[in-house]
């Protein structure tokens, strides 16, 4: 009773109308998305014989690399980048410790690598013995302390 019945074409011709009006709000949903994302993108391309890091968040739980946890490293590395697959493939000389892994991967997981002399570690100057031993001389006495327990006392020397 007192219900109002839409017939055929008029019925059709709203749904219509309602679905453009739809898609025009998509799309301008997604255009200005769109621009948001261009201002920040970058194109990343890497050329043969440039290093890189090796991003690791996605192996989680697959692949330890030294540290669990918090302390896992984010990136390792650097590798040098054999050959240059596609557009968006590198592949990578990996070291031997991850000859298991398959050296090809894509660009979203490589990070550019720029040299810094702070990376390289300098290793002293150590004289090994025949039975491959060394000795370890203190160079300074940083700090002394004692550590009282119950029934003891132990005496702490800070050695560098």
């Amino acid at each position: 009773m007192g219900k109002k019945k839409l017939l055929g074409p008029t019925v059709i011709q709203a749904i219509v109308d309602k679905v453009n009006i739809i898609r025009t709000r998509l799309k301008i949903a997604k255009d200005r998305q769109k621009s948001y994302e261009d201002v920040h993108r970058k194109d990343l391309e890497f050329k043969v014989d440039d290093r890189v890091f090796l991003k690791l968040s996605l192996w989680k739980g697959v692949i330890h690399f030294g540290k669990r946890g918090k302390l896992s490293p984010h990136y390792i590395g650097p590798y040098e980048i054999a050959e240059r697959i596609g557009p968006v493939a590198y592949k990578i000389d990996l070291s031997e410790e991850l000859s298991r892994v398959h050296d090809v991967f894509h660009i979203s997981i490589l990070c550019k690598y720029i040299s810094d002399p702070s990376h390289m570690l300098e290793t002293p100057d150590i004289e090994l013995k025949d039975d491959l031993s060394y000795e370890e001389q203190p160079m300074q006495i940083l700090g002394r302390e004692e550590k009282r327990l119950h029934n003891k006392t132990i005496p702490l020397a800070k050695v560098l």
